[in-house]
């Protein structure tokens, strides 16, 4: 759903003085169900190795064209687009996580932030993460995203690793790559990729290079060991090769102009990514008739593919035919069914059907949707929707509370959790996490209330 790119609110956070050396910034968070869950399969035999549990690692995008990956916030690693579409390799991108993944294993997040309390690090992470819990979008037809703004200088500060931990963090990568019994060559590759741009003047490096200190100790160390280790030749697996080539054209499909996107993947090219780039450009441009076809044309290839199925779901929903929208969404669902993004693409599409008989299953989906992701604030918004159109008043209250709590309306999710409360009775799972919201609400704003105080 990426697709589903909500503009959901802007959060401009004054974290150092103002400086003509730290200008304000914007980037934009995006979902996508298929990119997450490509670099999270890639990524999970590394998250072992490392003993570290799977599902408590978090991917998150964000739409910039640069070059970089960081760690922040605990087990959140964040991939800027541009290094996913940059890469040429399942390995690169592979390379790029186990090193990440080093700085997780190091506890390299806890001492950065340690080293850095004046940059205001709860206010940083609080916006780097603040995507994570989604967000409201008034445009039916936007999705699942939000615009975050912050000064570079102090952001570069939180992120920025110093060169012991970073020889440290390609130590463990090293280690992990060969648990896994993986090739080292894409991290040399991504390091020889960034090692050009140290003749750059450090406003136009990538921001992987300032935060990330590239020496060549780091370099010849991962050279020696691409040398020694006996997997470097080992070959990637030919349908990781297949979805790294289709979420790089999805994602350049995506953020680029139309225009751009076909001249890179021309009508000749045949290949599954070019075709499925072509039909994310179409229906940009906007052709519907055209992108359908393609789309229809890659279903027929690959008819239990959940990703085809949404994004034709997502076509047909986005340009008014919300009701066709819903069996491309059923599909999706059908093949991918604990993907969050898919229910919440599905509940939302029955939802604008206005159809009585839907509402139902909506709901249904997306309660199983915040179960799965139960940060995603939009999620809960539309089953706040589906519930009280289906007249279950409670239960729309309940959902609104979750809604607002994650958006950082206080006073909106304490009320809505007292009405959800006094129409839902005392008693029950949903009573003890009505009493955790209010709970949680009167904390952060009395939290909010002794760091405004001038005392």
């Amino acid at each position: 759903m990426f697709t589903r790119i909500f503009l959901l609110v802007t959060i401009l956070i004054a974290l150092v003085s103002p400086s003509a050396e730290a200008q304000q910034s914007k980037r934009q968070f995006i979902r996508d169900a298929e990119v997450e869950n490509t670099i999270r399969d890639f990524g999970t035999p590394i998250f072992q190795a490392a003993g570290l549990d799977p599902q408590a690692i978090r991917i998150l995008l964000i739409n910039d064209p640069t070059l970089n990956a960081f760690v922040a916030g605990g087990q959140n690693i964040f991939f800027h687009t541009g290094l996913i579409i940059r890469s040429e390799t399942p390995g690169q991108l592979i390379g790029v996580m186990a090193h990440e993944t080093g700085h997780i294993a190091g506890g390299h997040l806890i001492r950065s932030t340690d080293a850095v309390a004046a940059a205001s690090t709860e206010a940083i992470l609080a916006m780097l993460l603040g995507a994570a819990a989604g967000a409201v979008s008034g445009n039916g037809q936007a999705a699942a995203g939000v615009m975050m703004g912050g000064q570079e200088l102090a952001m570069r500060n939180l992120l920025a690793f110093s060169r012991s931990q970073e020889q440290q963090a390609d130590q463990m990568a090293m280690r992990f790559l060969d648990d896994t019994h993986w090739s080292a060559k894409g991290l040399l590759e991504f390091f020889n990729i960034l090692g050009d741009q140290e003749l750059l003047v450090a406003a136009r490096q990538d921001p992987y290079v300032r935060t990330h200190p590239l020496t060549r100790d780091r370099i010849a160390f991962v050279r020696e060991h691409v040398e020694k280790s006996p997997f470097s030749n080992q070959p990637w697996p030919a349908d990781w090769i297949e979805r790294h080539r289709r979420i790089k054209a999805k994602l350049f499909a995506f953020v680029e102009p139309p225009v751009k996107t076909l001249m890179r993947y021309k009508e000749g090219d045949t290949s599954i990514e070019a075709r499925y780039a072509r039909a994310v450009a179409l229906y940009r441009k906007p052709d519907l008739e055209a992108a359908l076809a393609l789309i229809d044309g890659l279903i027929a290839d690959r008819p239990k593919d959940p990703y085809f199925w949404e994004l034709k779901g997502q076509m047909l929903f986005e340009n008014g035919r919300g009701r066709e929208a819903i069996e491309p969404y059923r599909k999706a669902v059908e093949y991918l069914p604990n993907s969050a993004l898919l229910r919440i693409g599905l509940g939302q599409a029955e939802i604008e059907t206005e159809d009585q008989t839907l509402l139902a299953d909506a709901a249904a989906n997306l309660t199983i949707a915040v179960r799965l992701e139960p940060e995603d604030s939009f999620a809960w918004q539309q089953l706040a929707i589906a519930f009280g159109r289906d007249g279950k008043e409670g239960m729309a209250s309940y959902a609104l509370a979750e809604h607002f709590l994650l958006s950082g309306k206080l006073p909106e999710a304490n009320y809505h959790a007292n009405k959800a409360e006094q129409l839902l009775g005392h008693q029950g799972a949903i009573w003890l996490r009505i009493q955790d919201i209010k709970a949680q609400a009167i904390q952060v704003k009395a939290s909010r209330d002794r760091d405004s105080s001038p005392w």
